[in-house]
């Protein structure tokens, strides 16, 4: 996310202001404590490793219920809301995301295998891991662009970011186990990683038609605390904006109360 705002501001001419800025450096800063705090992968070198943990009962039960959720968006919600909420097709493209990544993984493995001179060719899934990598990434693409095309970018692409991390999260942490061995302090801090790379995402995002910058700064600071004086027309009979005439000269008005 930060790659694209930056190259994009030099070389498709695109504005990062202030926020923008700092939207970038606090997803750098989380990263890195994701990065520090970050559970190590357990070892996973062969396919058969990888077909022996895609059968283990809490994943299936995991991957069924994302596969149904994912039925009933396509299906049921998005023909009837998809319109007009912005999380139908984006929680489709994050469901989606789980089987395109534990898909990727196992290809990883599979290609490491193929040239270590093992028969991966051979291997049943491999050809499951690349048909369900196509069909994932097609449906991502497909609602990704649906969504592009209605709500605004800015809007999109941070929802997005979350639905989707948060969902390989929770993916990674079910196939692999990752989590089983994080301390409290390491499980604070990866959560804590996560959050503010969210809050640099949504900085990144949500202002960035705004003109501030370090010049204007205490300019836009002053104009939003200027509030405009509301004045009550029962206590303002005539105001008389010329200068010219004196305050003797104005007209009187008298009020009388019963």
């Amino acid at each position: 996310v930060p790659s694209s705002a930056i190259l994009s501001s030099y070389l498709l001419g695109e504005r990062l202001n202030l926020l923008g800025k700092l939207g970038c450096m606090l997803s750098l800063v989380g990263s890195t404590v994701m990065v520090i705090h970050a559970p190590e992968d357990e070892e996973v070198t062969t396919l058969d490793e990888m077909t022996s943990k895609l059968k283990e009962p809490g994943f299936l039960a995991y991957a069924a219920i994302l596969l149904a959720l994912c039925l009933l968006l396509i299906f049921y919600l998005a023909p009837r809301y998809g319109q007009s909420n912005i999380l139908v097709y984006l929680t489709i493209c994050s469901v989606i995301g789980a089987f395109s990544v534990s898909s990727v993984k196992g290809l990883g493995i599979a290609i490491k295998g193929f040239f270590a001179g093992r028969p991966v060719l051979q291997h049943p899934l491999t050809w499951i891991l690349v048909i369900t990598l196509v069909a994932s990434i097609t449906t991502q693409i497909n609602y990704l662009n649906k969504s592009l095309d209605i709500f605004n970018t800015s809007l999109v692409f941070p929802i997005y970011y979350v639905l989707f991390t948060t969902i390989v999260i929770t993916t990674s942490i079910i196939l692999f186990k990752e989590w089983v061995a994080m301390t409290v302090i390491d499980i604070i801090g990866t959560v804590c990683g996560f959050l503010t790379i969210i809050l640099g995402v949504f900085l990144l995002h949500a202002f960035k038609d705004l003109d501030v910058s370090l010049g204007n700064l205490p300019q836009v600071f002053q104009n939003e605390q200027e509030v405009p004086v509301t004045r009550d027309d029962k206590n303002i009979l005539i105001e008389v904006d010329n200068s010219s005439i004196t305050p003797e000269d104005k007209p009187k008005v008298f009020m009388l109360y019963p």
